[in-house]
């Protein structure tokens, strides 16, 4: 799944424009998830493309920049409240800009959905590591040299 680009919405210059035109360009059965920031105050825009698109947008997209403080869990909330206030419950919200695991943890409290995760990943150290097999359909298995069976991992954390 994909979403559009500040790009796109800088070229045309509508929000509402671009999203119609990528509801009427893509494929039937490819998610609407359309980006609300770029030229209004977002749980405005949100409910502009949610009321054009209805039952077909999928997802509004959140990626405010810091210099406009971020997206923040009482902007998650608010938009979420006036989608859901407005009858638009089935669309998701997806955050992206800046995130780090604690970030997600507070977003994904707010009510966000999704999160596009680019620069943390990005930006990490290598970690040295094998992509080994070590169990199959519930059965260990495992090249020479390694374990059979699944290995906890102490340094791996989850967050959801």
């Amino acid at each position: 799944m994909g979403t559009l680009p500040h790009a796109v919405m800088l070229i045309v210059g509508d929000t509402l424009e671009v999203a119609l035109a990528y509801q009427r360009t893509m494929p039937a059965g490819t998610p609407v998830i359309v980006l609300v920031d770029t030229f209004k105050d977002e749980a405005e825009e949100a409910m502009r493309v949610a009321q054009a698109l209805g039952k077909d947008l999928a997802a509004i997209r959140l990626d405010t920049p810091s210099e406009r403080g971020g997206v923040t869990p009482a902007l998650v909330r608010e938009v979420r409240a006036r989608l859901d206030q407005a009858g638009y419950k089935h669309v998701e919200i997806v955050v992206s800009g800046g995130l780090t695991p604690e970030r997600i943890q507070l977003l994904d409290q707010a009510g966000a959905d999704a999160f596009g995760v680019g620069s943390y990943i990005s930006g990490a150290s290598p970690i040295d590591m094998t992509m080994d097999l070590k169990e199959v359909n519930g059965k260990p298995v495992a090249k020479r040299g390694r374990i059979p069976g699944i290995t906890p991992n102490p340094r791996l954390q989850r967050i959801l």
